[in-house]
């Protein structure tokens, strides 16, 4: 079984990158591949950001501490458990661990989380704005309203506490003067959802600039959410 498929960004001569199948050796792989990708859009500046993966039940691989995401080694990822004692690994996981652990814990279909700072996105959430008005058709079908968490000390238990009401109902969340995190059903989704999250706030700004922005009506957004459930039923 394939993840799927998605165009590599920065990849020349390289059109369609095939996700490999859900073995451990795979999967890092995959949090190399898409740590790469974050770096070259620019939403893991220096060493900022982080990526992880359910292995199992109880079991998380996740990307370590302090390591630039364009150069990750797929020997370094760590191995923690679900509560967040590291198992394996040569370097220190990610101190933002307890973020990843919170949405595991909170949506059992989730199988991967990404954080990152997306530039126009972290905008937002460092001036207090959230991304919950509808401008398009494409923020209903594909990733729905992305709230902003309250302000949490990066590191701590409290940005796990600022997020953990704002899981459930959502797919991607903003966090105040700090960054955004995304999750879904694998990496190559979770990834989706920070793409088009930091696409999303850029037509915002924009919109906003050129004045007289024209956010779609509750019945607009009822049709596309219809035919939202629709299209999931069928795929």
């Amino acid at each position: 079984m394939t993840l799927g498929t998605t165009l590599c960004a920065g990849e020349k001569g390289q059109k369609v990158a095939e996700l490999e199948p859900q073995t451990e050796q795979a999967l890092r792989r995959d949090l190399v591949r898409f740590g790469r990708w974050l770096a070259r859009l620019g939403y893991t500046p220096g060493t900022s950001g982080n990526l992880s993966v359910r292995l199992d039940g109880d079991r998380v691989l996740v990307t370590p501490t302090g390591v630039s995401k364009c150069l990750l080694k797929a020997a370094e990822m760590a191995i923690v458990d679900l509560d967040g004692n590291q198992l394996s690994g040569p370097l220190h996981v990610t101190s933002e661990i307890t973020m990843h652990l919170a949405i595991y814990h909170h949506r059992r279909d989730v199988r991967a989380v990404i954080h990152a700072h997306p530039f126009t996105a972290t905008a937002f959430a460092c001036t207090g704005r959230s991304l919950d008005e509808f401008l398009c058709q494409e923020a209903v079908m594909t990733l729905g309203r992305v709230p902003l968490a309250k302000y949490a000390t990066t590191g701590t238990s409290e940005v796990a506490a600022s997020l953990v009401p704002l899981i459930p109902g959502h797919n991607a969340i903003l966090m105040a003067n700090h960054g955004a995190v995304s999750y879904g059903k694998t990496l190559l989704d979770a990834f989706q959802k920070m793409e088009t999250l930091e696409h999303l706030a850029q037509i915002s700004l924009v919109a906003s600039q050129l004045g007289s922005v024209q956010a779609l009506r509750q019945d607009q957004i009822e049709k596309l959410q219809l035919a939202q459930a629709r299209y999931l039923q069928n795929a």
